[in-house]
Parts: structure tokens; C-alpha cells; sequence
């Protein structure tokens, strides 16, 4: 954790809607004026999209058909872990991009499924944003949770989560269901040992709730909507919250524990709002007084 380089990392899994949480702290960085550097999760994995695809095939040959990008194999946690570490005490690091499709590649005249160069993190940034898999990551080598200032993870039930993958993947990524189950399948032994043990690492997680009937999400043929789902919000630390604040201003709320509160799905980028703006300003005040 850092002071005078403060770092907030998102963290959820592939499908669990991490985008949206980016947006809500994409717009309290351009109303404050707040210079982040952009760390993307997917820049960290250990292989582009060709090696990644020659690695799960070696795998498979030695009997391991659970490889995946939720695991530390496939991954560069220790050099994530460095960037956290080295960013918070000299606000420097080294970051390149992910190409995941033709449009992202074009400006880099390469191809998708590539990354870019390693890059220099520009001079004078305020904070660094980390959006990805492992902001809240542990292993027996590297601790990455540690260095983070805010922590928070994007965690929809689970079937919810597999309806916005199915969708995302098949819609825009050309992938079949039986190919996006395969994959589900393949991942989830990393994603219980891997993902899940993020969320108790966190400051604040945001669970949307549907409901709807999302029993067989396998064959759904719609995402439930925002209206159609609660988001249960649950702080770690609710010292410092303002719970009744928050009360009067996201309509229909209330509170299910002393730390959780739960706000309609409509409502969840206003009490994003909310949530953040307070936090983040409170980490520029602390890194001017230091």
C-alpha cells in the first residue's frame, strides 16, 4: 500500500462484468481530474493467444486438462506483483496492451491475440488502475493483494456470471456454447483455488443477484436486466461508510448485515458513485499531504 502512488484494483472473473465497474471509475477520474495509469489484467497473462494454444495442447498431452488463464501457470503473477510493489513506492513501472481483437491490432499494426511492447508507465500519473483476474492475487511466491490501496471485486452469482459469458463469447467472439462450456469446465478447478479466494481479500465486492430464473444458465436466452436483479454490496471495513447516506439516496435500499447493504440493479452505477467518489478523493487528499 502507498501513500503518495495509490493503486485500485478490480478484480472478477472472465464474464462477471468488471467493465462496468471500470466505466463508474472512468467517469470519478475525469470529473476530478485525476491522471490514472491503466494497468489491463490480460497484458499479465504469461502467452499470446498462439502460444496459449500450443500451451493447453502440451498440457493436455501430459494429462493436465484443467490449464487456464484463472491459474498462476499461465500467468505472470510475480511480475504483477513487482509492478504493484515498485509503482506504489516510485509511481514508475512497465506496461503493455493485450490485442484481443482486429481493431485493437490495428493501430499497432500487429495482430490480435498479440500484446505490444513493455512501455514505460508515463510520468505524473495520480494512481494506478488495474482492471483483471488477479488484482487481489496469492500464491506461495508473490502477494499482489497486498500492495493494493482499494480493492474491489465484481462477483455475480455464479450462474449469472456463465449467462453473461455464454452471451458475451458467443455474440461477440464467434464462440459455440459447447466451446464456451468447454472452457468453463476446463477453468474451474483455478477458479476455486485461484479466483473465489480473491473476494475475501477485497474492500468492497459487488454481487448482482438476478431475479429470475437463471437455474439452467446454459440455455438462457436473455441476461436478466439491471432491473431485473438486487446488487449486494458488502464492505470489509464499513468504518467510515455513511450507510445512511447511502440509504437516502439509492432509493429502495436497505441494509441485510452491519456491513452490507443491498441496492436495486438499477441503481448500482448511482451507488457506485457514491461509494467511490468519497474513497478516491480521500486517497488524493492523503497523497498531497504526503
Amino acid at each position: 500500500m502507498s501513500v503518495k502512488h495509490p493503486i485500485v484494483a478490480i478484480t472478477g472473473s472472465s464474464g462477471a462484468g468488471t467493465s462496468t465497474v471500470t466505466k463508474s471509475f472512468d467517469l470519478v477520474f475525469r470529473r476530478e481530474k485525476i491522471s490514472a495509469a491503466i494497468v489491463e489484467g490480460d497484458s499479465f497473462h504469461r502467452y499470446d493467444r498462439k502460444a496459449m494454444k500450443a500451451a493447453m495442447e502440451e498440457a493436455r498431452l501430459k494429462g493436465n486438462n484443467h490449464f487456464s488463464h484463472f491459474g498462476p501457470q499461465a500467468n505472470l503473477l510475480d511480475e504483477l506483483g513487482d509492478l504493484f510493489k515498485t509503482y506504489g513506492k516510485t509511481g514508475k513501472g512497465k506496461v503493455r496492451k493485450y490485442l484481443h481483437n482486429a481493431d485493437e491490432a490495428a493501430p499497432y499494426n500487429q495482430q490480435a491475440g498479440e500484446f505490444t511492447p513493455w512501455q514505460d508507465i508515463p510520468g505524473g500519473t495520480d494512481l494506478m488502475f488495474y482492471e483483471g483476474l488477479h488484482g487481489a492475487a496469492v500464491t506461495d511466491t508473490v502477494n499482489v493483494a497486498q500492495h493494493a490501496d482499494l480493492l474491489v471485486g465484481v462477483v455475480p452469482t455464479v450462474n449469472l456470471e456463465w449467462i453473461q459469458k455464454l452471451h458475451r463469447d458467443k455474440n461477440q467472439r464467434g464462440y459455440s456454447t459447447e466451446a464456451v462450456v468447454d472452457t468453463i469446465l476446463r477453468r474451474m478447478p483455478d477458479y476455486i483455488n485461484y479466483i473465489t479466494p480473491q473476494f475475501s481479500r477485497t474492500h468492497i465486492n459487488f454481487q448482482r443477484v438476478p431475479t429470475v430464473d437463471t437455474s439452467n444458465p446454459f440455455i438462457a436466452r436473455d441476461i436478466p436486466t439491471a432491473d431485473e436483479s438486487f446488487v449486494v454490496i458488502r464492505f470489509a471495513d464499513p468504518k467510515g461508510i455513511d450507510f445512511p447516506y447511502l440509504l437516502s439516496m439509492v432509493h429502495d435500499s436497505f441494509m441485510s448485515r452491519p456491513n452490507i447493504i443491498v441496492v436495486p440493479g438499477g441503481k448500482m452505477e448511482l451507488a457506485m458513485q457514491l461509494i467511490f467518489t468519497p474513497l478516491i478523493l480521500r486517497l488524493m487528499e492523503n497523497r498531497k499531504r504526503a
